[in-house]
Parts: structure tokens; C-alpha cells; sequence
């Protein structure tokens, strides 16, 4: 992948930025400093600062890398949903069960960076950029539909399936009852846009 500016992201700062990762979703965004994710690294402070000076500099440059992991994650599922006819049904499947990238950890990391956004621009702005491209894949789906004007629907199931996150995902209080969950939302779709849940 690449970073901020189109360079070649090395193995080093790959490691680096996927140890920072981890530590906001296990720790919380209030532990993101340059001495934590430099310890988690199994780095001094100095040669963290030699791969990213400061921590807005790093802070950047995560953002760049949530950006790339989720964007991958996210055109794979286009290329495969696009061979398929189950449309909005395979795209419930997706987020329940692939949670974006494994390797950020969605259901905990992204409940943090929602926080995070409040005092950090930076990362307000990767979030309202990777839902904005969400929404509009739901948009065209719906519109596929028949759904001559598809934003509130759109944002109503996105922000469904966005709380699956809060309260269904790995331990969180409800995860026992996910499966239902997800029953009820196939339900959903099926009596509101007459789409069956079948495979392809």
C-alpha cells in the first residue's frame, strides 16, 4: 500500500500503524500517544519519531492507512457483490461477518474512532469519506431496486447495520442474540424492497 503521499508504505510503518490500530481497539483513542504506539511497536520513542516526527504526523498517516485497509476490503466485496444477485442481503453478510478488514479490528476500532473524530478533524474527515462511499453503494443498490429516491433509505440501513457494531459484535452485551439480529434485517429488506435473502 502507500502512504499519505503515494510513497510505498514500508513493512516497518506498516507494522508500526497496524500496532497503533490495535492499541486504540483494545485501549481506547486516548492511548494513542507517540510512547505507546512506539512500546507496542517495539520501538524506542527516537526511532518511532524517525518514521513519523510527530503525532500528527502519525495520526495522518493512520488515517491514510484505515483509508487503504478499508477501501480494500470494501471494492473486493463490490467486485464479488456485483456478480451476484443478492444485493443488499449480501451486503448485511459483509458487514456482519467480515466487519470490513480483520486486520483493523472494525467492530472495536471504529466505535473509537467515532470518539476520536470529535477532537481530531483528521479523523472526522476518513470517517465522513469511507461512509460517504458506504452510503452511495447502498444508494445504487436501491436504486437497482426500483427506489426512485433512495437517501433516507440508505442512510436508515446504514445506520443499522452500523449498530450492529454497538451492540452485537464480539463481546459486546448482546452478541448472543446476532444472529436473530441479522434475521430480523434480512426480514427487513425482504418485505420493504421484495428481495429474497437466497444465494446467488
Amino acid at each position: 500500500m502507500t502512504g499519505v503521499l503515494g510513497a510505498p508504505l514500508s513493512p516497518r510503518k506498516h507494522q508500526i500503524l497496524g500496532e497503533a490500530c490495535t492499541l486504540i481497539a483494545r485501549d481506547g483513542y486516548a492511548a494513542f500517544t507517540m510512547r505507546a504506539v512506539a512500546r507496542a511497536s517495539g520501538l524506542k520513542l527516537g526511532a518511532l519519531q524517525y518514521h513519523y516526527r510527530t503525532r500528527d504526523a502519525l495520526l495522518r498517516a493512520l488515517a491514510a492507512f484505515i483509508a487503504h485497509e478499508y477501501h480494500e476490503g470494501f471494492d473486493a466485496f463490490r467486485v464479488d457483490s456485483a456478480k451476484s444477485s443478492r444485493g443488499l442481503h449480501a451486503l448485511l453478510d459483509y458487514m456482519a461477518v467480515e466487519s470490513i478488514s480483520a486486520s483493523l479490528q472494525a467492530h472495536r476500532l471504529f466505535p473509537q474512532l467515532w470518539a476520536m473524530a470529535m477532537v481530531e478533524p483528521v479523523m472526522q474527515e476518513l470517517l465522513d469519506e469511507i461512509y460517504a462511499t458506504y452510503l452511495a453503494f447502498i444508494e445504487d443498490s436501491l436504486r437497482i431496486l426500483g427506489v426512485a429516491e433512495p437517501r433516507g433509505d440508505a442512510l436508515l440501513l446504514m445506520s443499522m447495520l452500523e449498530g450492529l457494531t454497538l451492540f452485537v459484535e464480539p463481546q459486546r452485551r448482546w452478541a448472543a442474540d446476532s444472529d436473530a439480529v441479522l434475521e430480523a434485517l434480512h426480514t427487513l429488506i425482504e418485505v420493504r424492497y421484495g428481495m429474497q435473502a437466497g444465494s446467488a
